[in-house]
């Protein structure tokens, strides 16, 4: 019977982060593009932030953009509020004045969400393979909005496009394909 329930457990594992964005930390990121260079996607969130938590409902749980991120960048989920430490571009960032009393509510801004400049919540990130900061997307999109984004990043083409026209032709003719 105990094979059973572990079993059982594993398949609802396995199909439940078969269906999501499977997020790591920064540092994992950051470690896998060592071996494996591919741009990094970031949501900068806060756990008392309610267009964050329309994020993970209504867009991040959305099936194509989910595999799009995964195929396409090293999904990072880092709480811009929180205590976590992370080594980035040889300097450590932390929450000095990190709370425990207030981990539900508003906290101090960490060292990481300020080096980033990150003012508002939700912030995506996109950072290049060399995990330097592309672009920084300020508040929630739906997934046909987050789309154009994504693949604009995604697929390199932010390197060729280099006048605001030919920006707004892109975002003109763009067609979202994400249901």
């Amino acid at each position: 019977m105990g094979r059973l329930i572990i079993f059982v457990w594993l398949l609802m594992t396995f199909a439940v982060s078969a269906q999501g964005i499977e997020w790591m930390s920064f540092a994992e990121a950051l470690e896998a593009q060592k071996t494996q260079p591919k741009k990094i996607f970031v949501d900068m969130y806060t756990v008392w932030c309610g267009p964050c938590k329309l994020y993970d409902r209504n867009t991040f749980a959305q099936k194509d953009v989910a595999a799009y991120i995964n195929t396409h960048f090293y999904p990072v989920k880092f709480n811009a509020e929180g205590d976590q430490e992370v080594f980035y571009k040889n300097r450590l960032f932390r929450n000095a004045r990190y709370d425990p009393a207030k981990a539900k509510k508003r906290n101090s801004v960490h060292d990481l969400s300020r080096y980033f400049d990150i003012s508002a919540y939700p912030t995506v990130m996109f950072l290049d393979e060399n995990g330097d900061l592309i672009k920084r997307v300020r508040g929630y999109r739906k997934p046909e909005q987050l789309e154009v984004f994504l693949k604009f990043f995604g697929t390199d083409l932010w390197k060729t496009i280099r006048t605001q026209e030919e920006y707004q032709a892109y975002i003109d003719n763009f067609s979202p394909t994400f249901n």
